[in-house]
């Protein structure tokens, strides 16, 4: 039975191109202070607030968080709203900082987000693991979720 595949390896190929694919939500080499100010910066100009997601690319929850943000229909709610920043903390080991100096949201669990006007006035942000289950909500639960965040623009 020379080269004859097993279902089992070809299954675990399979899995491997796919996850090759989805491509991950955090730019580890990112500068997140820099990122953080361009997008106040711009979210000012463009009358939106600005959306800081906190997560890891280790993270299921952030990968599914990651990928239901780039994907219609809360892509678009999302954008329509706000600029958003991908903040990268790594094992809990990178842009600590920055994640202090927005209070700390991920206390109880990534992904996590804070939303801030143009200003940088925080407006919200999840302090109970609101979103560290996010391989269960779904993309309906992820629309109410996301569209019922404040944005500080009337």
């Amino acid at each position: 039975m020379v080269g004859v595949k097993s279902p089992v390896v070809v299954f675990a190929a399979l899995l491997l191109s796919a996850a090759a694919q989805v491509p991950l939500p955090y730019d580890e080499s990112a500068d997140a202070r820099a990122d953080v100010e361009a997008a106040l910066a711009r979210a000012s100009s463009e009358g939106k607030a600005v959306l800081l997601t906190f997560g890891a690319n280790w993270c299921p929850d952030c990968r599914v968080l990651g990928a239901a943000m780039t994907t219609p229909p809360l892509a678009d709610a999302i954008s329509a709203r706000f600029v958003v920043v991908d903040i990268d903390v790594g094992n809990w080991d990178r842009n600590l900082d920055v994640v202090e100096a927005w209070g700390n949201p991920i206390a109880k669990g990534i992904p996590s987000i804070v939303v801030v006007d143009g200003r940088g006035t925080v407006l919200y942000a999840t302090k109970g693991g609101e979103l560290a289950n996010a391989r269960r909500m779904g993309n309906d639960a992820f629309v109410k979720f996301f569209t019922g965040l404040p944005t500080g623009v009337q």
